[in-house]
């Protein structure tokens, strides 16, 4: 599914909580594991920046991901991310109960996936996104497919295009000096 840029523009507007998967979203999916088992993740810098961006915007924003995993919990904490849920089985009730807790309704979100664990999720959102490399059949069913892939730089789009669609994109830049 893909929509008009006009209605893209306007579902980004009213996004108030972002949720992300981590897995082929914030990381390219690829996992590694040392000789001792340990599990390590690489994530993108652009789309941590991203993240806090939206933050520091007052856009909640969430991690959503089905495993557990020491390496998002580290990550999550340097970015200061309040909203980190692992190990979750169904990513749509862990959003609608984020939209409880957050008094945001489904359509005020954004959910990032890759994989077909996401759909539920995806479906539920008012902005359904994935990154460009993305599973054939989530690619289908999303409102819009960022040009990254997963794991370098997808995330940043969403981010970027969440704050240019609410106004923000000038007071992101004066921040830095370059308004």
């Amino acid at each position: 599914m893909s929509i008009a840029p006009d209605d893209l523009i306007a579902r980004a507007a009213r996004v108030r909580l972002a949720c992300f998967d981590v897995d082929g979203t914030l990381t390219d999916g690829r996992l590694h594991y040392d000789a001792s088992g340990a599990e390590s993740k690489a994530f993108h810098v652009l789309d941590g920046q991203g993240l806090r961006l939206l933050e520091d915007n007052g856009i909640a924003v969430a991690l959503i991901t089905a495993r557990e995993s020491a390496a998002v919990l580290a990550r999550a904490r340097d970015l200061r991310l309040n909203h980190v849920h692992t190990g979750v089985k169904d990513k749509a009730a862990c959003l609608r109960m984020l939209c409880a807790q957050l008094g945001v309704g489904a359509g005020e979100t954004a959910h990032m996936g890759d994989d077909l664990p996401d759909l539920p999720a995806l479906a539920l959102a008012g902005l359904a996104v994935a990154p460009a490399n993305a599973h054939a059949w989530v690619a289908e069913r999303v409102h819009w497919q960022t040009r990254a892939r997963g794991g370098e730089g997808a995330v940043r789009e969403l981010c970027d295009l969440i704050l240019e669609a609410r106004g923000l994109r000038a007071a992101v830049l004066g921040r830095f000096g370059a308004a």
